[in-house]
């Protein structure tokens, strides 16, 4: 599978080689790609036409047939047919659309540590590119977290060519524009910032440009992690996400036809939407792939989700700690049993437990994951009930707010309600009802204050309120 992207400039007539010699430059370039250290970097000496020829290419990422092909050509030439320029001979003996003349140093390293096949020939004080590179790639499945219930079930992979064109086949518009960059010092990561021409806030553009620009890292390790780390830094302290992230291409392409900016970083699946309000966040593919009635229910029913992850077990908290508030019709609530070990404790531990089931389903192998769910089950379900350890009303919240917490569909907005929430709970247990006030209180100011990279709020259409927008925000409807 290919990646091909021609990306050449000319910064002069004269080539960075500086001389026409061959052995000359077949030393300079031996020394500067360390082929006599680099096992995968791999120079193929051949002749044709009467001149001595190099191909340097990195094993693994060119596809063998079209080398041989040209390669097949080249050995036909006779000493007549090649030129004396560089120029020349890419458009007369190179049988390979996408090649070029590479006049300067770092586009020659760039672009060859990119995988780029590049030609040395005697004669020239120039390198000549061929852009047949293939990137090893998975297939385009179904991502795990953004599955649907209804809709398409392709997804974004690692290589950053098969993501654009994804979403080239969803968005066939000559406005359709897909600017790239280079970020990282050593990794000289390529980044596309992709938009449609005459639909977004160029102010906005001109600023994400700007800022990716000025990113100064050596590599982007954890590629967009590290990216939207150094792209746009915020407070620790405000957990909430400023970004929404997406694998899937029918959303990417529904967010660039709406006016957003994306931003996709190669090796990484995914791709970032900008502007993001925490609307865009808890919105999901499926709201849209079913009827305007079930697509409101669900829109509806995960809003109602967020707001039960925050709040049951604080307000469980509160009640039960003063028992005197719980009205008569919520009696039922009441804890039966012996409570041996505290409420909050419990709630607590019950917190972290469910964390720690997650990270051993994470890193258990597919065949051994039942048995896990089982022993889990057992043991968090019955045992530590029946142990004494817990009471099982609080087994039973608990896991209303797991379900809760997986009903995500923003894996960041999911811990940063889980932080929230534990916040709160010691408050509460602390202070009463003023604790739980202050709780709800503190996670209304992060929300609040918590811009989006626009400088908007990150509550609009809410705050500031308009009408209009929240309605379109809730409810789905068909335009006439």
């Amino acid at each position: 599978m290919e990646e091909k992207r021609v990306v050449w400039k000319l910064n002069g007539v004269k080539g960075f080689l500086g001389s026409k010699d061959y052995d000359s430059n077949e030393r300079f370039i031996n020394e500067l790609l360390c082929i006599d250290k680099s096992f995968d970097v791999v120079e193929k000496k051949l002749e044709f036409g009467g001149r001595k020829a190099s191909y340097y290419f990195i094993d693994g990422f060119c596809k063998d047939e079209i080398m041989e092909k040209i390669m097949e050509f080249l050995y036909g030439l006779k000493e007549d047919d090649v030129p004396e320029d560089g120029e020349q001979f890419v458009r007369l003996c190179v049988p390979y659309g996408e090649a070029a003349v590479v006049y300067d140093k770092d586009s020659f390293i760039r672009d060859f540590m990119a995988g780029v096949p590049m030609l040395l020939v005697d004669g020239y004080d120039v390198m000549i590119g061929t852009d047949f590179r293939t990137y090893p790639a998975r297939g385009v499945e179904e991502p795990e977290k953004d599955r649907v219930l209804r809709g398409a079930r392709d997804g974004f992979v690692e290589t950053l060519v098969f993501n654009t064109a994804l979403i080239r086949r969803r968005i066939r518009d000559i406005n359709l524009v897909m600017d790239i960059h280079s970020v990282g010092k050593t990794s000289k990561t390529d980044v596309v910032v992709a938009y449609m021409k005459g639909r977004i806030d160029e102010k906005l553009l001109d600023k994400v440009i700007e800022r990716i620009n000025q990113i100064e890292v050596d590599a982007l390790s954890m590629n967009l992690e590290n990216f939207l780390e150094s792209f746009y830094p915020h407070k620790w302290y405000n957990p909430f996400p400023r970004f929404k992230t997406t694998e899937r291409p029918d959303v990417t392409a529904a967010s660039i036809n709406e006016g957003n900016i994306i931003i996709m970083v190669d090796n990484s699946p995914a791709a970032i939407i900008v502007p993001t309000t925490l609307f865009d966040i808890i919105e999901s593919a499926d709201d849209y792939y079913f009827p305007v009635i079930t697509g409101t229910y669900l829109r509806f029913s995960r809003l109602i989700i967020n707001i039960v992850a925050l709040l049951l077990t604080p307000t469980f908290l509160l009640l039960i700690n003063n028992p005197e508030s719980i009205p008569s019709w919520l009696q039922f609530i009441r804890i039966k049993e012996v409570v041996n070990v505290p409420v909050l404790l419990q709630l607590l531990l019950l917190e972290f437990a469910i964390d720690g089931m997650r990270l051993a389903a994470l890193n258990t192998p597919n065949m051994l994951s039942t048995p896990l769910s089982v022993i889990a089950g057992i043991v968090l379900g019955d045992f530590t009930v029946s142990s004494g350890w817990f009471n099982s009303e609080i087994m039973l919240y608990m896991a209303v707010v797991a379900i809760a917490n997986y009903s995500q569909v923003n894996f960041e907005l999911g811990y940063a309600l889980k932080f929230f929430r534990i916040i709160t709970l010691v408050v509460t247990a602390a202070f009463g009802v003023y604790g739980y006030a202050g709780g709800l209180i503190l996670t209304c100011l992060c929300l609040v204050f918590n811009k989006t990279f626009a400088g908007k709020s990150y509550l609009y259409p809410l705050i500031p309120f308009d009408g209009k927008k929240l309605f379109e925000r809730l409810f789905r409807y068909v335009e006439k």
